[in-house]
């Protein structure tokens, strides 16, 4: 046990922490590599995979090693409901940028310009891996790897391309930005290869952004209401590429 907890604490600074069950099998299934990953009661981890995500009982039987209570709490910032941690290798940098960069590109990169929220980073990440979007990319100082981002993206940073980057750096390819002064996106059919930015929150799209736009494109929405969240704005946007 002392040895498992000195081995997690070494790799814990420059790892990804797999925040619970859910994290932990997107991780695995779409290849990332996991060191090591630890449970509160592994006969119910496994069961849990054997209902859930058979497709990864075998590798998370070769890999969970069982805790008490109190040594996970350690590990974790705040424990997650399954009991279930773990820490993954971060894709390299440079792989990443060449995946965005790849062309041509069958599939749009969502750009989240100086966004603020970590949960909602997240849950952008979720969607744009179920959507099959190549990548995410944020601007500012956000960073899309941290802890709270991992967690509210359910481990799904390994089914696609995540990193942080300035405008000047964006890839190539028609840069879509949401804006209430945009045309409605009702009209335009988004190419695959589109970069499709969304603006921060609280403030919308940065002076760079829009000066790199391509076209301005606007959700429809009922007049009075202000604004839809920028995890639904996505999934409005990606659903609208899909569907065309």
């Amino acid at each position: 046990m002392t040895d498992l907890l000195d081995h997690w604490v070494r790799q814990a600074g420059s790892a990804v922490l797999l925040d619970g069950f859910h994290a932990l099998k997107h991780a695995l299934r779409f290849g990332a590599e996991v060191p090591v990953a630890v449970t509160t009661d592994r006969a119910a981890t496994l069961a849990l995979a054997g209902e859930l995500a058979p497709d990864v009982r075998e590798a998370l039987d070769a890999l969970l090693t069982e805790v008490d209570a109190a040594s996970y709490a350690t590990l974790v910032p705040r424990p997650h409901p399954t009991g279930v941690a773990a820490l993954a290798v971060r894709p390299s940098r440079e792989a990443n940028l060449r995946r965005l960069a790849h062309a041509p590109r069958t599939a749009p990169i969502v750009v989240l310009d100086e966004p603020r929220n970590l949960g909602n980073a997240g849950a952008v990440i979720r969607l744009a891996a179920g959507f099959g979007a190549t990548g995410v990319i944020t601007t500012g100082t956000l960073d899309p790897w941290h802890p709270t981002v991992v967690r509210g993206g359910a481990g799904l940073h390994f089914a696609t391309a995540v990193e942080r980057m300035a405008v000047a750096e964006l890839p190539d390819g028609p840069v879509y930005a949401l804006d209430p002064e945009g045309e409605d996106i009702r009209g335009t059919k988004l190419p695959d290869d589109a970069v499709l930015a969304f603006g921060s929150e609280r403030t919308g799209l940065s002076a760079d952004l829009r000066a790199r736009a391509d076209h301005l494109l606007r959700l429809p929405m009922r007049p009075q209401v202000s604004s839809y969240n920028l995890a639904t704005s996505v999934a409005m946007t990606l659903y609208h590429w899909s569907a065309l």
